[in-house]
């Protein structure tokens, strides 16, 4: 009998749980933060308060933060692809965007994880019914940007920044997956140094970025607070613990939830208003997503004598039978 892997363990799957519920807030508290602060200071407050709270953590676990020189500079990358960039892109596009409208845009981080995949990986080429799924999931996106109804005011600008965000995202996931995780380094010291190099970068760049004047609130202060604390920081420990045990692209399905908590927080709490393609095009989106990543049954073509002569494609992040530690696979 085959012994099931760790990845489905229901702690993993808590985590995955609560990280999709702290990510979908996270566009509220982006949107709260912004009326006070520019969106340099958003993120600045919040990897200042996530490194906080992470180097806390450490602190108390007396972990020891990873010495080798490669590995910070592998997380170097991790933190501009899954941290300054995007946050900054994201806090920027909500100025001229609602809260749930980003966080449905973050939706399509799953396919851009895919399509990353699958230019990094070459051993994995998509069949026809793959690539159809990745079309389909892009078509749904045209559908969420609603093209029809015309762009002003920066909209255009703003959703181009959206989904340039979940492109990184999508980098992010395959780089930490491809490089760190085979390490065997602990989530937590992966999330410290991560997000602990993001707050350095801004903290470098903000005489440059983030100098415009403040008109701070107790709500503006209380989002980034938050922000920083539970979606910045401690949400990064969760997502290493996933990635490590589902892999990339498993770990980024995260993003299936995340839009329907940040747009139920939309409405509820800011009163935004949501437009029929917006939904509509998240369902397309999904549906493409499921069907590009082989989660859709196939009907079989011709008879099949057993189960075992065709078996089903790979996943690029299941490990090679014998090379789970190259894929970054944790064993046992």
């Amino acid at each position: 009998m085959t012994r099931p892997r760790a990845g489905g363990s229901p702690a993993v799957f808590g985590q995955f749980l609560v990280l999709a519920l702290t990510w979908g807030s996270s566009f509220l508290f982006i949107k709260v933060g912004l009326e006070g602060f520019s969106p340099a200071q958003v993120v600045l407050g919040r990897l200042v308060a996530g490194a906080a709270a992470l180097l806390v953590v450490v602190a108390v676990t007396r972990q020891r933060l990873p010495r080798a020189a490669a590995v910070w500079g592998h997380l170097a990358v991790v933190a501009v692809l899954l941290c300054v960039v995007p946050f900054l892109l994201f806090a920027w596009a909500e100025l001229h965007v609602s809260s749930g409208f980003a966080s449905i845009c973050n939706a399509t981080t799953p396919l851009m994880t895919t399509m990353v995949a699958w230019a990094a990986l070459p051993g994995e080429r998509p069949d026809r019914v793959r690539l159809a799924g990745l079309i389909a999931g892009f078509a749904g996106v045209v559908v969420v940007l609603g093209p029809w109804r015309g762009l002003a005011g920066g909209g255009g600008a703003a959703q181009a920044a959206c989904l340039l965000a979940t492109f990184s995202y999508g980098l992010a996931f395959v780089y930490l997956r491809r490089y760190v995780s085979p390490r065997g380094l602990s989530a937590l010291q992966v999330a410290a140094v991560q997000v602990g190099l993001g707050a350095v970068i801004m903290l470098l760049a903000a005489p440059f970025v983030a100098a415009s004047p403040v008109h701070p609130s107790w709500r503006a202060v209380l989002g980034v607070a938050v922000l920083g604390v539970a979606g910045t920081g401690l949400a990064y420990v969760w997502n290493t613990n996933v990635v490590a045990a589902w892999g990339a692209t498993r770990a980024s399905t995260v993003t299936y939830l995340t839009p329907v908590v940040g747009v139920v927080l939309g409405v509820v709490v800011l009163g935004e208003a949501v437009s029929w393609n917006e939904p509509v095009g998240a369902l397309i989106v999904v549906a493409g997503i499921a069907v590009s990543q082989g989660r859709v049954p196939r009907v079989p073509a011709g008879r099949r004598t057993s189960p075992r002569a065709h078996p089903a494609p790979r996943s690029v992040h299941e490990p090679v039978r014998g090379h789970g530690r190259q894929e970054g696979v944790r064993q046992g």
